[in-house]
C-alpha cells in the first residue's frame, strides 16, 4: 500500500498524541511524539539547575546539548514506544505539570528546537510516519502529504489535563492548570522561532464538544482519501 507522511499540530492538550498513536497502530505507521522530545530535554534542564520559577540559564542548557541523547524505545513489539533520556526511560517523569510549566520556555530556545527539529526531520525522512507537535507542518515536514491543525476551548483543554493528572494521583488544582495552559498558548503563538500556527494546507479540527472516537474516524478517514490520493 502506498505511504504518506501525516503531521499533526496544534494547542497543548488537544489530544494530538492521543489521535496520532491510534493513527499510527491502524495504519501501521512509526510514531514520533515531539513534545515528548521538547519535554525530556526540560527534565534534563530541570535536574540540572538551568531553570526554575526563578531564573533560567539558557547559557548553561546550550552547552550541555551535545551531551542530551534522546531516542524512542519500545518494551515489546506491540508496546508503545517510550522516550529515553541519556538511556533512562523518563516517559512518566516528564508528564508532569512542573514539566509542563517550564517546557514552551524551554522549546522558545533556537538551539533546542534546531538540535530537535534536524533528529526529527530524519526520523521523518521515510514514509509511513506520524508525527505531532507544535511546528511540524510548518517547519519539520512541511512536505506533509496530510497535515492536521487541532484546535479545543482552553476551558475543554484545561479540564483534560486536570483529569489526566488527579487520575494518575498529581495535586493540582483546575485553576493551576487553566493557567498553564493559557501560558502555553501565549508562549507558544508568540515565540521568535517557529511559533505554533495553522500551515496554509492543513485542515483544522475542532474537538472541544468531540469525542475520541469520532475524531478518530474523521481524522482516519482523512488518512485514508489522502493515501488513495483521493485529495
Amino acid at each position: 500500500m502506498h505511504k504518506i507522511t501525516i503531521a499533526i499540530d496544534g494547542y497543548s492538550s488537544t489530544g494530538k498524541s492521543t489521535v496520532a498513536k491510534q493513527l499510527a497502530d491502524w495504519l501501521e505507521y512509526v510514531y514520533i511524539d515531539t513534545g515528548a522530545m521538547y519535554r525530556a530535554v526540560t527534565l534534563y534542564a530541570m535536574e540540572n539547575g538551568f531553570i526554575s520559577e526563578e531564573e533560567f540559564d539558557r547559557e548553561a542548557l546550550i552547552k550541555k546539548l551535545s551531551e542530551i541523547h534522546l531516542e524512542f524505545k519500545k518494551s515489546s513489539p506491540t508496546a508503545k514506544a517510550e522516550i529515553f533520556l541519556n538511556g533512562k526511560n523518563v516517559e512518566s517523569e516528564i508528564r508532569t505539570l512542573d514539566v509542563s510549566e517550564f517546557v514552551s520556555p524551554i522549546a522558545t530556545v533556537s538551539e533546542v528546537r534546531k538540535k530537535l527539529v534536524e533528529q526529527q526531520q530524519r526520523m521523518g525522512s521515510e514514509k509511513g510516519v506520524v508525527m505531532d507537535g507544535r511546528d511540524i507542518g510548518t517547519i519539520v515536514l512541511p512536505k506533509a502529504e496530510l497535515k492536521i491543525f487541532m484546535n479545543a476551548s482552553a476551558e475543554q483543554r484545561a479540564k483534560r489535563r486536570y483529569d489526566e493528572l488527579t487520575e494518575r494521583g498529581d495535586h493540582v488544582t483546575f485553576k493551576e492548570v487553566l493557567k498553564n495552559v493559557q501560558e502555553r498558548d501565549h508562549i507558544d503563538t508568540t515565540r521568535k522561532d517557529s511559533p505554533l500556527r495553522k500551515a496554509a494546507d492543513a485542515i483544522e479540527i475542532d474537538n472541544s464538544e468531540m469525542n475520541l472516537e469520532d475524531q478518530f474516524h474523521i481524522i482516519l478517514q482523512l488518512a485514508k482519501d489522502r493515501i488513495a490520493g483521493r485529495v
